[in-house]
C-alpha cells in the first residue's frame, strides 16, 4: 500500500495593519504595471521601436524579480501553484517586511 500524502497548502497570509497593506499594494502595482509604464514612457520620449524594446526588456526583468520574490517567501512545497501579483505581494510583505 502506497502512503503518499498531499500536504495542505498554506493560505495566503492576511495583512492587518494599514502600513503592511499599503506596502503590499505598492508592491502589487510595481509587479503588475511597471513594464507597461516603462514601455509607454519610453515610447512617448523616444520612438516606438525603443518603446517596444524597453517594454520587452522590462517585462523580462520584472518576471525575474517576481520569480525571486516568489521563491524567497513562498514555502517550497507550494512552488508548483500559480500565484498572481497580489498573492506574491502579500506573501512577501507578511514574511519579509511585516514579520
Amino acid at each position: 500500500m502506497q502512503t503518499d500524502f498531499i500536504d495542505q497548502i498554506e493560505p495566503t497570509p492576511k495583512l492587518f495593519t494599514k502600513r503592511c497593506k499599503f506596502i503590499a499594494f505598492l508592491l502589487r502595482i510595481c509587479l503588475q504595471f511597471t513594464s507597461y509604464i516603462v514601455g509607454l514612457v519610453s515610447w512617448y520620449y523616444s520612438d516606438y521601436f525603443m518603446g517596444i524594446a524597453l517594454f520587452l526588456l522590462s517585462f523580462i526583468i520584472i518576471g525575474i524579480i517576481r520569480s525571486k520574490l516568489m521563491h524567497s517567501v513562498i514555502p517550497a512545497s507550494q512552488h508548483e501553484y500559480n500565484y498572481n501579483a497580489q498573492d506574491i505581494a502579500d506573501w512577501y510583505t507578511a514574511r519579509s517586511i511585516c514579520i
